[in-house]
C-alpha cells in the first residue's frame, strides 16, 4: 500500500496510488469541502508502543463505529487570518498556522462552524487572552462530541489516518528543512518524486509526519491493554492539564518521527505555543464517545469543573475553597480543591458508596455515610482525608449512623452530629423511634458517641435549634433562657407542608435553608406559583420565611446545603445545590449567593448529588496594606503550564527561606533533578531550579532575585547548558507572560531595598500551584527521580548540532552575562559555581556536544573560555562534570540521556560540597 503527500510537476513519471478502502475522496452528503472523508466505521487502529515512554504504553486498540472528515493539510496562515479571530505573522500565506495555543485552535474551529452555519463542538464560559491576543484559557471548557461541527481530530482519528502508508521520508524534518516551516503539501522525495497527476488534489493528505507538529483534541491520559470503542482521550487534563500533540516538525530528526509519540520535549498544556506546532481540522460527531480515566476505567461520562480557581476566588473571596460531592454514576466521592491551581474534579475510587459528604471545619477531611436522606435502613459513617489518596479512612463503630454534619461546640471541640436513620419523618411514632447523636473526632479517631435527643434531626444542630426535613420541616427549639440539652420543644414548621433538603446555617444566625414541593405557603411568600424545588427557601430562627431564590430557567434545585466558611464571623450568604434539568437528571452543581440571588454553575456531569462547599477565611480581607494584593506574589494564573507552576512553587520557597538560605541552586531541569539540598542540611541549601533550558531566564533570576537579596548567600550554583543556550525558546517570557506578580516585582526593582510587610503572606495566599506538584518537592526544593540509565531515551540529537550565527551570539551573550554577574557577586562576597552536567557518554561518538546540539569543536572553545574566566575571576568556579562525554557517572546515576537520577544527584552534590569546603 502506498500513500503519499506531496506536490510536484506534471512532467514527472506517474506512480500508482492505492488508497485504503475507508478513505472516501468523493463528495457526498456528509462530506465537507477541503476535507477527506474517512469511512472509519468498522475499522480500528492502535495507539501507543511497547517501547515508548510511560504515557505511550501499553499498546491499546481503538475501534470506530462512526465516520468523520479530516483536513487534507494543516490550517494555513491565510485560512487562519481570514477568520479574523487573531492575526498571526506569516512569511507566506501557504505556511501552516503555528505558534498558536490549543485554545486558539478551538476558537478557530468554533469560528469556522459559525461561519459555515454549523453547530459548535466546544463550549466555554469565559476566554482569557495574553498580551498578544492568544487564548491561554477557556473557563468552563467542554468538548461536545455529539455535535456536528468543526473540531480537532482525536488522537485515535489522527493515528488511523496517519498510519496508512506512514513515510517520514516524505516530510520536512531537520535533515531537509533548513530549520524553517515550508508551505503545506510542498515536500518532495529526493530521487523518486511522484507526479501531481499521480496524487490528485482531492486525494492529498499532507505533512502528517513533519513540517509542523499538530494539536489533537485529547487531554493526555494513560492507555490500557484493552480495546476501546470511539476513544476520545482522558476526561480532563488532571492536575497538569496536559495535551497531546502529534507528528513531529521541521526541527525533528528523521529517525525520531513516529506515529505513536504524544508530546514534545517539554510538557504540553492548552496554553503552550511554539512556532513548530500547528493543527488541522476534523469534522463529524462522535455519538458514543468513550473516555479513559486515570484509573483505567472506560466510560462515556465526564464530570467537569466549569469555573477556574481565580473565578472561585472572585466569587467567595479566597482560593482556599473545596467542593465535595457524590458522583451518582460511580457512587464515589468526588471533589475540587480550588487552592490547587487547576480546578480539576478528582474522584476517590473504592468500593464505598458515598452519600452526604460534609467537609470538616479545617477543610482537611470529609465525613460521609452510606444511606441517602429519605431512605430507611442501616447506614455506616466514615471519615477520610479530603485529598487524592483518600487515606486516613476511619469508620464509626455503631449500629447505624447517617447524614453526618461537622459541628464545633461552644467549648471548641470538633464533633460530628449524626442520626440513627435517614428515612422520612412524616409519621410521629417512627420519627421518635430514631435519635440524634454527637461524637467527637480528633487526631484521626472517633470519641465516644453521645445521644443528644430523640428524633432524627439531620438538617443541623446548634445550641438553640435542631432541624430536619424529608417530608416535614421539623424543629427542636430551645425554650427561652435554656439550651436544647436542658429544655426544648418540638415543632412542625412551614404549616405542615412537605419540605426536604434542610440545612441549618453555622454562622450563628440560625437560618434554615430548604426546598419544598410548590406548596401554598411558599407560593404566598413568593407571590406566584412555582414547580417542585423551583425555589430555594430560607427561614429565620422561628421558622418564618425571610428569603427565596429562584432556580435558573429550565432547572430546579436539589440537595441544597449551606456553605461552611471557616473562621468567619459575618453572616453567611453562600449555599450550594444541584441543578436538575427537565428530564430529572442532576447535571450541575451551583453556587448560590444569597446576597444578590445569583446562581453560578460550578460543575457539570451526568448525575451529581449532595454537594458540600468549604471556604476558608482570607487573612487579608479588609486589612489596609502597602502592597497590592491583586498583584503581589501572584506568580500564576488561569491557563498556566507546568513550567510556570513549578516556578511558582520555587519562588515561594525562595521568599519564605530568604533568612536562612546560604547556597542557592538555580538553572534548568538538570539542576532541578541533579542537585539535592537535603543531603547536607548544615549548608542551608535551596534548589529553585525549574525545567526548561533558557540561559536568559536563569541568569535573570540570579541578577534580579538572588543577588538583590543576598544577605546570607555564600554561593549561587547554576547549570551551564551550552547545548541549548541558543535562544530559540524564551522560557522567561513563557513564565512571566500575563502573570502580574513578576511585573509587580519589576516595577519595584525586585524589592532591592527590602520586601514590604505582608509580602510573603501575599505570596502564600496568591494563585496556587497544583497540590500534586507541590508534594513532589521537599521543603528545600529537592525532587526524587528514578535510575533509568543513559539510554532510557534514544541517544539522538533533537536539534541541528550546528548553531546559527544568531544562536552563537545568544550563547556568547549568556557567557558574557555570567562574567558580569561574577563581578556583582564578588562585590557581595558570593561565589558563582557553574556546573556542566553530565549527559549520555554515547554523545562522545557523535559530532554533537549533547542532546540539543552544538558542534563539539565549538563546545571545546566555550568550555575553554569558562576555564579562563575561572582563572581570571576567583569568585567564579567551573565544575565540568560532563568532560565531553568522558565522565565517570555510571548508568545507575542517570535518569535519561541528559538528566541525573537521585543516585547521580547524591554523587554530584557531594562533589559540590567538596568545592564549597575549599572556599573562604
Amino acid at each position: 500500500m502506498v500513500f503519499c503527500s506531496l506536490s510536484c510537476s506534471d512532467s514527472e513519471p506517474e506512480a500508482k496510488i492505492v488508497m485504503p478502502e475507508y478513505f472516501q475522496p468523493v463528495m457526498d452528503r456528509d462530506s465537507v469541502e477541503g476535507m477527506l472523508r474517512i469511512l472509519a466505521a468498522g475499522h480500528s487502529t492502535f495507539l501507543g508502543s511497547e517501547y515508548g515512554k510511560v504515557n505511550e504504553r501499553p499498546v491499546m486498540k481503538v475501534e470506530f463505529d462512526y465516520n468523520f472528515s479530516v483536513g487534507r493539510h494543516e490550517v494555513t496562515c491565510k485560512e487562519f487570518n481570514e477568520l479574523k479571530l487573531l492575526q498571526i505573522p506569516c512569511d507566506n500565506d501557504s505556511l501552516p498556522a503555528t505558534n498558536v495555543t490549543f485554545y486558539d485552535a478551538v476558537l478557530f474551529a468554533n469560528g469556522k462552524s459559525v461561519k459555515d452555519h454549523r453547530d459548535t463542538a466546544y463550549s466555554y464560559t469565559k476566554a482569557v487572552f495574553d498580551t498578544e491576543g492568544h487564548c491561554t484559557d477557556l473557563e468552563g471548557f467542554v468538548f461536545r462530541p455529539e455535535t456536528d461541527g468543526y473540531r480537532l481530530p482525536t488522537e485515535a482519528e489522527w493515528v488511523l489516518v496517519a498510519s496508512t502508508g506512514w513515510n517520514p521520508d516524505l516530510s520536512w524534518n531537520a535533515g531537509n528543512s533548513d530549520y524553517v516551516l515550508h508551505p503545506v503539501c510542498s515536500v518532495k522525495k529526493t530521487g523518486n518524486t511522484l507526479s501531481r497527476k499521480a496524487v490528485k488534489e482531492e486525494l492529498m493528505l499532507c505533512d502528517m509526519a513533519g513540517n509542523a507538529m499538530e494539536w489533537v483534541n485529547d487531554w493526555l491520559g494513560y492507555f490500557k491493554d484493552t480495546t476501546i470503542l470511539n476513544y476520545t482521550g482522558a476526561p480532563d487534563g488532571g492536575s497538569l492539564g496536559e495535551r497531546v500533540v502529534k507528528g513531529g516538525s521541521y526541527r525533528n530528526d528523521l529517525t525520531s518521527l513516529n506515529v505513536y509519540s504524544r508530546g514534545d520535549i517539554y510538557t504540553v498544556t492548552s496554553s503552550t505555543r511554539a512556532d513548530y506546532v500547528g493543527f488541522r481540522l476534523a469534522y463529524g460527531k462522535i455519538a458514543n464517545a468513550t473516555w479513559l480515566s486515570s484509573d483505567g476505567s472506560a466510560n462515556g461520562s465526564r464530570v467537569l469543573s466549569l469555573v477556574s480557581s481565580s473565578t472561585m476566588q472572585s466569587l467567595v473571596g479566597t482560593f482556599s475553597a473545596k467542593l465535595a460531592f457524590r458522583n451518582n454514576v460511580s457512587g464515589n466521592l468526588s471533589f475540587v480543591n480550588y487552592a490547587s491551581g487547576r480546578s480539576t474534579v478528582r474522584e476517590i475510587h473504592d468500593t464505598l458508596s458515598v452519600y452526604h459528604p460534609d467537609i470538616s471545619p479545617d477543610g482537611s477531611k470529609v465525613a460521609f455515610c452510606t444511606k441517602s436522606e429519605g431512605v430507611s435502613g442501616r447506614s455506616e459513617l466514615y471519615v477520610r482525608n479530603l485529598d487524592v489518596s483518600g487515606f486516613g479512612l476511619v469508620k464509626l463503630d455503631v449500629e447505624s449512623a447517617a447524614i453526618p454534619r461537622w459541628r464545633v461546640t461552644e467549648d471548641g471541640d470538633t464533633t460530628i452530629v449524626y442520626v440513627t436513620d435517614a428515612g422520612n419523618n412524616k409519621n410521629d411514632d417512627s420519627f421518635k423511634a430514631t435519635s440524634t447523636w454527637q461524637v467527637s473526632f480528633a487526631n484521626g479517631k472517633f470519641g465516644t458517641p453521645k445521644k443528644l435527643f430523640d428524633g432524627a434531626y439531620h438538617g443541623g444542630v446548634n445550641e438553640k435549634l435542631a432541624v430536619t426535613g424529608a417530608r416535614l420541616l421539623r424543629a427542636k427549639v430551645a425554650r427561652k433562657g435554656e439550651t436544647l440539652a436542658s429544655s426544648a420543644k418540638d415543632e412542625v414548621w412551614y404549616n405542615g407542608e412537605q419540605a426536604c433538603n434542610v440545612s441549618l446555617s453555622k454562622d450563628g444566625s440560625a437560618r434554615t435553608l430548604f426546598l419544598d414541593f410548590g406548596g401554598k405557603t411558599g407560593a404566598d411568600f413568593v407571590g406566584e406559583k412555582y414547580r417542585t424545588h423551583q425555589r430555594l427557601l430560607i427561614a429565620d430562627e422561628s421558622g418564618k420565611l425571610v428569603q427565596s431564590v429562584a432556580a435558573p430557567e429550565n432547572y430546579t434545585f436539589d440537595h441544597s446545603e449551606w456553605a461552611l466558611r471557616n473562621n468567619w464571623s459575618d453572616k453567611e450568604n453562600f449555599a450550594v445545590a444541584t441543578l436538575t434539568d427537565l428530564e430529572g437528571s442532576h447535571v450541575r452543581i451551583a453556587l448560590i449567593n444569597l446576597a444578590d440571588s445569583s446562581v453560578v454553575e460550578l460543575i457539570e456531569g451526568d448525575d451529581l448529588w449532595h454537594p458540600s462547599l468549604w471556604i476558608k477565611h482570607s487573612g487579608h480581607a479588609g486589612e489596609e496594606s502597602t502592597i497590592d494584593w491583586d498583584s503581589a506574589g501572584v506568580y500564576l494564573g488561569d491557563g498556566h503550564n507546568l513550567e510556570q507552576a513549578r516556578y511558582r512553587i520555587k519562588i515561594q520557597k525562595f521568599w519564605e527561606q530568604l533568612d536562612r538560605t546560604e547556597v542557592l541552586m538555580v538553572g534548568s531541569s538538570r539542576s532541578e533533578m541533579g542537585l539535592n539540598p537535603d543531603l547536607y542540611p548544615e549548608w542551608n541549601m535551596l534548589n529553585v531550579a525549574v525545567s526548561g533550558i533558557d540561559g536568559h531566564r536563569d541568569l535573570n533570576f540570579i541578577r534580579n532575585y538572588a543577588l538583590k537579596h543576598a544577605d546570607r548567600l555564600k554561593a549561587i550554583v547554576f547549570s551551564v547548558d551550552l547545548d541549548n543556550w541558543r535562544g530559540v525558546e524564551d522560557h522567561w517570557a513563557l513564565i512571566r507572560d500575563f502573570v502580574p506578580g513578576y511585573i509587580y516585582d519589576e516595577n519595584h526593582n525586585h524589592w532591592e531595598d527590602g520586601i514590604p510587610e505582608g509580602f510573603v503572606d501575599a505570596v502564600r495566599e496568591a494563585y496556587p500551584a497544583e497540590d500534586e506538584l507541590v508534594e513532589q518537592f521537599s521543603e528545600r526544593g529537592n525532587i526524587w527521580s528514578a535510575s533509568r540509565g543513559w539510554n532510557s531515551d534514544p541517544v539522538d540529537v533533537l536539534f541541528d548540532s550546528v548553531f546559527t550565527d544568531k544562536q552563537l551570539e545568544f550563547l556568547d551573550s549568556c557567557l558574557q552575562e555570567v562574567e558580569a554577574l561574577t563581578d556583582i557577586a564578588a562585590e557581595k562576597g558570593i561565589y558563582l559555581i557553574g556546573i556542566i552536567f553530565p549527559q549520555a557518554p554515547q554523545y562522545a561518538n557523535t559530532g554533537s556536544f549533547g542532546v540539543y546540539g552544538l558542534q563539539r569543536s565549538i563546545a571545546v572553545e566555550k568550555i575553554q573560555w569558562l576555564n579562563d574566566l575561572a582563572k581570571r575571576k576567583k569568585h567564579f568556579i567551573l565544575m565540568d562534570e560532563y568532560k565531553m562525554g568522558y565522565h565517570n557517572y555510571a548508568d545507575e546515576m542517570a535518569y535519561n540521556r541528559d538528566h541525573l537520577s537521585s543516585v547521580g544527584a547524591e554523587y554530584i552534590t557531594t562533589r559540590l560540597v567538596d568545592v564549597l569546603k575549599g572556599l573562604k
